[in-house]
């Protein structure tokens, strides 16, 4: 089997996660309709009178992941709400076409992917709160998932992966893995298919069709093989609390957090799935925009070596060695800034070691020449006007 298409997936390192639904218009959270009484949750069913996207949604938000560097973008065709952005074709009319939108967003957001080189991606829930079937008739529920399932396979051209979460929901009931997945490769063969094991089992193989594990919100560590075959990790993060855009959630991360993270994922060969939850109109907050700009800032300054790059077995203390290719480097963490004591902190002066002796090394975000000595990087600070936290060295070693 020519596992080729998950490589290819590893290469592409940093993706948008995008939730958007009838929940970004409440501005709750995406799981708002879980914790309402049965009468609000009659008023939320009515939401799709109130949702009315712009008509550039799909361009804008294509652009804020490319600024970003992401390359890939998982977009929650359907949430655990039940409710559709894609022309479910008659399954019902519980969807966007049949909104005050009135349109297949699905097809806005794959057209304006490919106008801009970036991978689409289809999250979509396995779980269901509106389909009556998934309490009362599982077999028949499956059913609709599957023709679900394959109007996405069908009608949007080649799809990067499918993204699948919820089946922690009911554990010992049948899910028909084996229909699901076959469907899957049936149309879309190089299609990455990932089942979120959740919170609770960060990391876990599941099926052997899987073809990537995940770790939400949570520390990535290296993958296995699994029966021989090889396995992609993917740890994804929310840049505040919630998924679903969520007015009153102002607990963001700091920039260097989630820099650090995507380094962490890389020191084991895992993406960085970042997420945003765009408003009810399809606008993403100015905030989460910029947040993704000085990420995009940081990716550019260290000239691109985050793509493909993977952990090594050599020994490196103070600093996280990365390969790419025949090159590496080292990502060092919580660099400070020179300035005058008036101005700043200062800090101790810091080291990386390694297992090798350096021959050489320089600084990615100025291409300065980086004092070493044996196998020691001496770690210098950012000049003063300049700050990214996180500072990267290119090295040689001997062999």
């Amino acid at each position: 089997m020519d596992y080729g298409y998950i490589e290819r997936f590893k290469k592409l390192t940093f993706g948008m996660f995008v939730h958007f639904g009838l929940y970004s218009v409440a501005g709750k959270g995406e799981w708002n309709y879980s914790y309402l009484t049965e009468e609000k949750r009659k008023e939320y069913r009515k939401l799709p009178e109130k949702f009315k996207v712009k008509k550039d949604w799909a361009q804008k938000l294509v652009r804020t992941a490319k600024a970003a560097g992401a390359k890939y973008i998982v977009l929650t065709t359907r949430h655990h709400d039940g409710f559709s952005l894609y022309d479910t074709q008659g399954l019902n009319e519980f969807d966007a076409p049949h909104s005050a939108c009135g349109r297949d967003l699905v097809k806005e957001f794959v057209e304006a992917c490919r106008a801009e080189n970036i991978v689409p991606f289809f999250y979509h829930t396995l779980l269901d709160w509106y389909h009556e079937n998934y309490k009362t008739n599982f077999p028949k529920y499956i059913d609709y998932l599957v023709s679900s399932l394959e109007i996405l396979c069908k009608n949007y051209g080649k799809i990067g992966g499918f993204w699948f979460d919820g089946m922690w929901d009911k554990p010992n009931e049948n899910w028909q893995e084996d229909r699901i997945y076959a469907l899957l490769r049936k149309y879309q063969p190089e299609a990455i298919i990932t089942n979120n094991t959740g919170l609770s089992a960060q990391g876990e193989t599941g099926h052997k069709e899987i073809d990537c594990v995940t770790f939400e919100r949570g520390k990535p560590f290296a993958v296995k093989s699994s029966e021989g075959k090889i396995l992609a990790g993917e740890m994804c993060q929310v840049m505040n609390d919630h998924w679903g855009y969520a007015k009153d959630d102002i607990h963001y991360k700091p920039v260097k957090e989630l820099i650090e993270n995507l380094v962490d994922c890389r020191q084991y060969g895992c993406n960085f799935l970042l997420n945003v939850g765009p408003k009810g109109n399809g606008a993403v907050r100015e905030i989460d925009r910029e947040i993704l700009k000085m990420i995009g800032k940081w990716i550019g300054k260290n000239k691109h070596f985050i793509y493909g790059a993977s952990g090594t077995e050599i020994g490196c203390k103070g600093g996280t060695l990365l390969q790419n290719g025949g090159k590496y480097y080292v990502a060092i963490k919580d660099v400070p800034m020179t300035a005058d004591p008036n101005v700043a902190f200062g800090k101790e002066a810091r080291s990386v070691a390694l297992d090798r002796t350096i021959k050489s090394a320089r600084w990615l975000d100025n291409g300065k020449k980086a004092e070493t000595k044996e196998n020691t990087l001496q770690v210098a600070p950012f000049f003063y006007g300049t700050s990214f936290s996180v500072r990267v060295a290119e090295i040689k070693m001997e062999k």
